[in-house]
């Protein structure tokens, strides 16, 4: 179950949140009611240069003050306000704000921290021991904007069609083995990468005590919050590419790495043991973006669909081509990639 769709614009072109409701809102057989999300690049061309921290409070009167407290220890505010909702089906249960900040490097131990890895401490910090907030979006020139509810309903409660960005991933949810609430619905935030997913990561005790290891923290109840941490510890931290960290955490089987030439077998086996605890196991479809691509992969026996179409400057990737085709009717080259192989779109500089 679930649905999800990604769309990139290489030339970075905007793409109103409209046409992403409508193409999301084609799969609601795919899902239950019980979450819905978008995420959109783009979107904050004023505060580019901030770390656009969007937050959900339970009490707005109780855990604001307490929240503020702790960015005034990490960095500067330079723009905050609650983000805009309206009437919907959705019920509002969370107060949903944001906040455009800069972190200080001065402020810690050492020095030379760069300031991602001060948002990445302030987020898992926030989310571990501060209950009543929670960070759910955390990059530049992006936002997340997800709830409990049916995707239209999502889009109408956030006005996502106010929107405009040349990168959109969106999601429409059907729990299983974890509970429906809003810091559970997708898209899944950490810096600039965000994730959506259909399937099941049934690897995740491993992943997570892997990925905590190196100081992030899961708090949100659901297998799909680790793989946004392994992306950034894989090609943000260690220097992977997409394309390789796709092959650590969905790798080749042994028999398919033994048949390969001599340097590219080498290659595949260092990888795979390298990071044997990254590798997810399970039925899955994953698109994962950051600010300058857009990647779609699945699981190595290809348990759930992914399809892929291009028209002109952009690429769609998406659980149905019925979706693809609400937002481009004469799309071009639909494919159904190979288990385990990524699809990878960049923006053109």
């Amino acid at each position: 179950m679930c649905g999800i769709i990604g769309v990139l614009d290489k030339r970075r072109q905007n793409i109103d949140g409209e046409a992403i409701k409508h193409a999301l809102s084609m799969m609601n057989e795919r899902g239950s009611g019980q979450g819905a999300g978008y995420a959109a690049y783009g979107i904050y061309p004023d505060f580019r240069d901030y770390y656009a921290l969007h937050v959900f409070f339970d009490n707005i009167e109780e855990n604001k003050t307490a929240f503020e407290a702790i960015l005034e220890k990490w960095g500067t505010v330079e723009h905050q306000e609650e983000i805009p909702t309206h009437k919907s089906n959705v019920k509002k249960v969370h107060t949903p704000w944001r906040y455009f900040f800069k972190p200080d490097h001065t402020l810690m131990s050492d020095s030379s921290s760069p300031e991602d890895d001060i948002v990445m401490h302030l987020v898992m910090s926030v989310n571990t021991a501060h209950k009543g907030s929670l960070i759910i979006s955390s990059g530049k020139n992006l936002g997340v904007f997800k709830a409990s509810g049916w995707p239209e309903d999502v889009a109408d409660f956030f006005g996502i069609q106010d929107y405009k960005g040349y990168i959109w991933l969106a999601h429409n949810r059907y729990p299983t083995n974890s509970p429906g609430w809003w810091g559970g619905a997708h898209p899944f935030n950490l810096l600039n990468w965000s994730v959506i997913h259909n399937g099941e990561i049934t690897s995740y005790g491993t992943n997570q005590r892997y990925i905590e290891s190196y100081g992030y923290k899961c708090t949100m109840f659901t297998d799909t919050e680790v793989v946004a941490y392994l992306i950034d510890l894989l090609v943000r931290k260690h220097g992977l590419s997409e394309k390789m960290a796709v092959r650590a955490l969905a790798p080749p089987f042994w028999e398919e790495i033994d048949a390969m030439p001599e340097k590219e077998r080498e290659l595949n086996r260092a990888i795979r043991l390298a990071y044997a605890p990254a590798m997810m196991n399970g039925p899955f479809a994953i698109v994962v973006a950051n600010i300058n691509s857009i990647v779609g992969f699945t699981d190595r026996i290809k348990l759930r669909p992914l399809v892929t179409g291009e028209r002109g400057d952009r690429l769609f990737i998406s659980s149905e081509e019925a979706a693809i085709r609400r937002i481009e009717p004469k799309i071009e080259g639909v494919e159904m990639p190979k288990a385990g192989e990524p699809v990878i779109g960049t923006v053109q500089s």
